[in-house]
């Protein structure tokens, strides 16, 4: 039997990117060992047995909460494409694509797991800033893009005018490689506790402005309406 670590099973409206405010069912995988400081669902992130789904359980909730009306599922996390993850993950992907519903990866950017990118319909792909303390390789992203970018966005978390410059300079050597050009969207921090942060918003859009504006800007509308710590939303 194919079983899952699965943190929850929600419907709701895409929170940010470039599908913003299309609904779809979230499956928010249970287990990450990345460590992003600035992740606002560190809940998931231990590899927890007690989260332990059957894959038909997990299609069971996928489809009730669909109602035969969303045919979209965003994979999310935790990390979906931890490699303890992946044959179940592939499982899951399988199934749904073939019930008809369009699937989303959200990918941390730090591999490219091509058994799964070559079965999904779309890929989230981060490129993690320096206030996350983690890094993604410009070269990976590079053969990502190559590999994927018509079925991508790449998504960058912004706190402050040194992540812009990095996701700047990340953008630009991805153009000096070749690479095709896909959607760009930095997201400015929006951290658990904070009330909204207008100041760093306003500078993320004047930074773009002023750099020649190759990037969205696109905010995480899921915390603009139900504040920074809701969960499930």
């Amino acid at each position: 039997m194919t079983t899952l670590l699965v943190n929850t099973i929600f419907r709701s409206t895409e929170g940010e990117g470039i599908h913003i405010g299309t609904p779809q069912i979230f499956v928010r995988f249970q287990g990450c060992n990345i460590g992003c400081v600035n992740c606002d669902t560190k809940e998931s992130w231990d590899f927890d047995v007690s989260y332990t789904m059957s894959l038909d359980e997990v299609l069971e909730k996928v489809e009730t909460l669909s109602q035969d009306s969303i045919k979209r599922v965003s994979i999310t996390g935790g990390d979906p494409l931890h490699p303890s993850h992946v044959p179940s993950l592939i499982a899951l992907v399988k199934e749904l694509k073939a019930r008809g519903y369009y699937v989303n990866i959200e990918a941390a950017g730090t591999r490219i797991v091509r058994e799964v990118f070559d079965l999904v319909d779309f890929v989230s792909y981060d490129y993690k800033t320096p206030s996350t303390t983690v890094k993604t390789s410009k070269e990976t992203l590079v053969e990502f893009l190559k590999a994927y970018g018509p079925k991508a966005q790449v998504k960058a978390v912004v706190a402050d005018k040194k992540d812009f410059e990095a996701t700047f300079d990340a953008f630009h050597f991805t153009r000096s490689k070749d690479a095709p050009l896909v959607p760009w969207v930095l997201t400015p921090c929006f951290e658990p506790g904070e009330e909204f942060p207008m100041e760093r918003f306003q500078q993320v859009v004047r930074l773009n402005e002023n750099f020649g504006l190759p990037f969205r800007v696109i905010g995480q509308q899921h915390k603009w309406v139900y504040g920074a710590t809701a969960k499930s939303v």
